[in-house]
């Protein structure tokens, strides 16, 4: 098989109660992706590339989105945990190297490593501001923390952390990063770019993760392991509401399109969806270990499940 999406039968998209879920509409198989081990992916829009963390090759995929294929495998990333993505920009954490990579997104040419903190983990990119980020988890000789780089000339600043660092994201203006600290269950709050920290906003749910933010409506999405969605005001800190969750999450999307919320959920492997207008939930069954996605607009959930070898292409529409 070349990669282009199929249109194979598949149980994916169905509930156990035959309840609505998100239609599947194909899938694109990634080399070496069956029974493998992802993480975070991004879309970036200038590209019109996916890109995705193949940890347990220490690679990153690429999907070309309008081809409907993998186009290419990308050595070099050891351990590689997350990419973001703006504007024909990637950044990409690797675990295992203690760095982050910034590519470019349509010649796929490294423009620098840097170095970082003991295992770097969630990311955030700010291409106007040439701003890298990540999260880095530490190990039993440094304490976590966040940094932020100026990729052209890496001078960096870190913050040190309360506990262990999930995902993040910013504000609309890139004045704000919200990240996830999975204990004590909070949404920290810092100043870009000098990483001043302005704010600790605890969860009632333990275990914080999975993060996105409507920028619109000025909500934060929190999906923590304690099995709950948590909607946060990004201006107060406030919780606005709580949703039950099928289990532990990982990697939470907001689609602005559709004003619905994915979140990944490994075991037994599912997305569950809501709807924060609405309250209104679906679920809908993918694969086992499928803990990670990438929101393609306006429409498209792409679920890395091992158990299909690569990309399973839901529609939310």
């Amino acid at each position: 098989m070349d990669g282009t999406i199929s249109h194979t039968q598949t149980n994916a998209g169905q509930t156990n109660s035959g309840a609505e879920s998100l239609k599947a509409v194909g899938v694109i198989e990634i080399p070496g992706g069956a029974g493998s081990e992802f993480d975070h992916g991004i879309f970036d829009a200038r590209s019109r590339r996916v890109f995705i963390a193949h940890t347990a090759r220490s690679t990153v995929e690429v999907i070309d989105l309008d081809a409907g294929r993998h186009i290419a495998t990308l050595p070099g990333f050891p351990g590689v945990a997350g990419a973001v993505a703006d504007d024909g920009e990637i950044l990409v954490t690797n675990r295992a190297g203690a760095s982050v990579t910034w590519f470019d997104a349509v010649t796929l040419r490294t423009k620098s490593l840097l170095p970082t903190g003991a295992r770097p983990n969630g990311a955030a990119i700010v291409k106007r501001l040439s701003l890298g980020i990540a999260a880095c988890i530490g190990d039993e000789t440094e304490a976590p923390k966040l940094q932020a780089f100026r990729l052209g000339n890496g001078y960096r600043v870190s913050l040190d952390l309360p506990g262990r660092p999930r995902w993040c994201v910013t504000d609309a203006a890139a004045e704000q990063l919200f990240l996830c600290i999975r204990d004590p269950s909070m949404i920290l709050v810092a100043s870009l770019p000098d990483l001043r920290p302005l704010a600790r906003w605890p969860l009632p749910s333990a275990g914080a993760h999975g993060l996105d933010i409507d920028h619109a409506r000025g909500r934060l999405y929190a999906a923590c392991d304690g099995g709950d969605l948590v909607e946060v005001d990004s201006r107060s800190g406030e919780v606005t509401n709580v949703w039950p969750i099928a289990g532990a999450p990982d990697v939470t999307f907001f689609n602005p399109a559709t004003g619905r919320v994915h979140v990944a959920i490994g075991e037994p492997g599912l997305i569950e969806t809501i709807d924060p207008r609405t309250g209104k939930a679906m679920r809908t069954m993918t694969g086992a270990d499928a803990h990670t996605t990438v929101l393609v607009p306006p429409d498209r959930l792409y679920v890395i499940s091992p158990a299909h070898g690569g990309v399973l292409v839901l529609s939310d529409s």
